[in-house]
């Protein structure tokens, strides 16, 4: 995020001149320099840039001392640009998003005038100029018919008033009705899709693996959400939650009411039982199917369309998932292309189901291989914790295919993980289903078949799994040597 220090008025802004500062970066990197070792992407605020890597990283053990480098060189090479009393900053959410008078120029919400979000605390120039981002801000809100609402619990001391209920003088009676009690109302996509976050994506040597370590990894969301938590602050409230992932599900959330349940199926064709950003719905694997245990809503056509094109079960599932979702912008230039050599239309939907998880296929006509990207982390202050959070995701990669470790459990355990994971102080508090033996279970064989460890059959009760502290999760239990004596 870029933020103006004023120190006039002792206030912190957030820089609406993202667009300059991209269009600056560029020029003086991958425009001039192919190889330039950082990259520029637009994101969704006016106030944002998103940096990665050049290239990708390598697979030897000493690539791992280059991620924080990489992180530095990008923030000063971001940070050169800048203005005076302008500076760069990785936090999550900005704690006073939405509140007035939170942008440099100061810019006014315009909720009842012309624009693209409608939105009683947000204004449209906080949002990336790019056509992209003001679309998918209308045709959410369109597809929706009416605004996002987006209700965080407010956290109470002695001071909050019970019950704590906001008034807002231009609301048109919208706001009044989505507006919960005990709860910071916001009611537009930025509020989700203008925070930041840490996302790492990685290369599996084959599809098979790709698929293994989408599933592994599904299961470490919520504790390493937990473990990275940073963001309890939104509209300029205290809130009682740590993480953002409820508030960027529910901004971006386009069900009607009829995809909601809230109405009988009239002019729709789906139940959609989430948000289009939210945890995954099922895993990959041929040997993680019977941990599937929530509803799967899918196109059966395009479901059918792929088995009879030889895509196995669990695959054909997952695609068939995507496609119940419709796509929230098409640029014309787009709508005709070879579906054989370009993957456009695939990608615009791939692109907008946002999940914990991405299965990333190769693009046509690439040598990119079969990825895995893992997005629930949020971003840390400083570039060592950030680098230090994409080293131990990619060092558990790399220790679940060396030992071939199984940590399935039933994917509705890790939707509760995932509700968990997000309230205050869930890293120190918060207790998560976690799989008992890590050793013992399936795995996939790397031909594309499923096996069984040491000839043992795959068990999804509940004997498998437990509730464990993310300390004993990640640091193993503490085992009283005078009780283990006394039982021996």
């Amino acid at each position: 995020m870029l933020v103006e220090l004023d120190d006039k008025d002792e206030k912190v802004r957030l820089v609406l001149n993202g667009g300059d500062v991209l269009e600056t970066l560029q020029e003086q990197g991958e425009k001039i320099d192919p190889n330039h070792p950082t990259l520029w992407r637009p994101e969704y605020g006016s106030y944002m840039i998103e940096g990665t890597p050049g290239q990708p990283y390598g697979g030897t053990m000493s690539e791992f001392n280059t991620v924080e480098g990489n992180m530095g060189k990008r923030r000063q090479e971001a940070s050169s640009v800048l203005n005076q009393n302008e500076t760069l900053c990785t936090i999550t959410s900005f704690p006073r998003l939405g509140c007035p008078g939170f942008t440099r120029p100061e810019s006014r919400p315009t909720p009842v005038e012309k624009g693209v979000s409608k939105s009683l605390f947000f204004p449209d120039e906080a949002i990336n100029r790019h056509p992209r981002f003001s679309t998918l801000t209308r045709n959410i809100r369109h597809r929706r018919g009416e605004k996002v609402a987006i209700n965080v619990p407010i956290y109470k001391d002695k001071c909050t008033p019970s019950p704590f209920v906001e008034e807002f003088p231009e609301d048109d009676g919208e706001a009044a009705r989505a507006a919960l009690p005990d709860h910071i109302y916001m009611d537009a996509m930025g509020f989700g899709m203008g925070n930041c976050c840490l996302q790492v994506t990685f290369q599996a040597c084959s599809i098979d693996e790709a698929r293994y370590l989408y599933d592994q990894l599904a299961t470490f969301c919520p504790i390493v959400m937990a473990l990275s938590a940073a963001s309890p602050f939104y509209r300029g409230y205290v809130s009682d939650i740590d993480c953002r992932w409820g508030v960027i599900s529910a901004s971006v959330d386009d069900r009607t009411q009829e995809e909601r349940g809230l109405k009988p199926l009239k002019n729709n064709k789906y139940r959609i039982f989430k948000s289009r950003y939210d945890s995954i719905d099922s895993y990959l694997s041929s040997c993680s199917e019977k941990y599937n245990d929530i509803d799967l809503t899918i196109d059966e056509e395009i479901y059918k369309q792929l088995l009879d094109a030889g895509i196995d079960k669990p695959l054909a599932q997952h695609i068939a998932h995507l496609f119940i979702r419709d796509p929230l912008s098409v640029f014309e230039e787009k709508i005709h292309l070879d579906d054989e050599n370009e993957s456009d239309h695939f990608e615009n939907l791939q692109s907008t189901n946002w999940q914990t998880m991405r299965f990333k296929p190769p693009p046509p006509n690439s040598d990119i291989g079969w990825r895995v990207e893992f997005r629930p982390m949020e971003v840390q202050l400083t570039d060592f914790e950030n680098a230090a959070y994409v080293v131990f995701v990619v060092l558990l990669t790399r220790v679940i295919l060396s030992y071939k470790l199984d940590f399935l459990i039933p994917l509705s355990k890790v939707d509760e993980n995932m509700k968990v994971a997000q309230k205050r102080n869930a890293v120190q508090e918060g207790m998560f289903y976690f799989r008992k033996d890590i050793f013992k279970g399936c795995n996939p064989g790397l031909d594309g078949t499923a096996s069984a460890q040491n000839g043992l059959e795959c068990d999804a009760s509940n004997e498998e799994y437990t509730l464990m502290s993310i300390d004993t999760i990640i640091n193993g239990k503490v085992i009283n040597v005078l009780t283990l004596a006394a039982e021996l």
